[in-house]
């Protein structure tokens, strides 16, 4: 399958690229064609400018200077999107990384206003891999929003067809080692199965 590794972290010595690495070796040793989007590494500009706000709507000028990025998304089979929560919700550069890409034309159809559609159908699995400094009870206690991103949000998008896992490590400021090892290795586990 083709899989959009969407990574967000920028730290090459986080337990997140330990993470990540576990992860593309797991996909690369089933078959998967994995194309990795490292927000950081590519340096990708999550702001969206006036001018891309006041032209948003335009399908003829909202995807200049994201083309590369569209095409990549609209390739994708799966989608996977590896990020820490931070002040309990996604990093900045991931959040305005959806705000910039997430627009009409390329992941939905605004033609009738009154009736929206999505428009990624060709994503039929996302995979959410997340880590929380603070313990799960806290993270519902606000409500999740990443979860509520990776499993409701974004599935939207793919017309509510496409399937959801959701791997989350909770309270990573007091993980042990054991702890950590166990999470990269269910993580790397669930993406060999990917597909079947």
């Amino acid at each position: 399958m083709r899989v959009l590794y969407i990574y967000c972290h920028p730290l090459p010595e986080s337990f997140h690229a330990g993470i990540r690495a576990e992860a593309l070796e797991a996909l690369e040793a089933a078959g998967h064609e994995v194309d990795l989007l490292d927000l950081y590494a590519e340096r990708f500009d999550p702001v969206l400018s006036e001018d891309a706000r006041r032209h948003y709507h335009d399908m003829s000028r909202n995807q200049v200077g994201l083309e590369s990025y569209v095409a990549r998304l609209k390739r994708a089979e799966v989608l996977v999107v590896q990020f820490p929560t931070w002040c309990f919700g996604m990093p900045a550069m991931l959040k305005g990384f959806l705000d910039r890409m997430i627009m009409p034309g390329v992941a939905f159809d605004i033609s009738d206003p009154a009736k929206v559609k999505p428009t990624l159908g060709n994503i039929t699995r996302i995979v959410g891999i997340v880590t929380y400094g603070r313990p799960r009870h806290m993270a519902l206690w606000m409500g999740d929003p990443p979860r509520r991103i990776v499993k409701r949000y974004l599935r939207w998008f793919t017309g509510g067809h496409a399937r959801v896992d959701y791997h989350a490590l909770y309270h990573l400021n007091i993980a042990t080692e054991a702890r950590r090892i166990a999470f990269i290795g269910r993580v790397a586990k669930a993406l060999e199965r990917l597909g079947r």
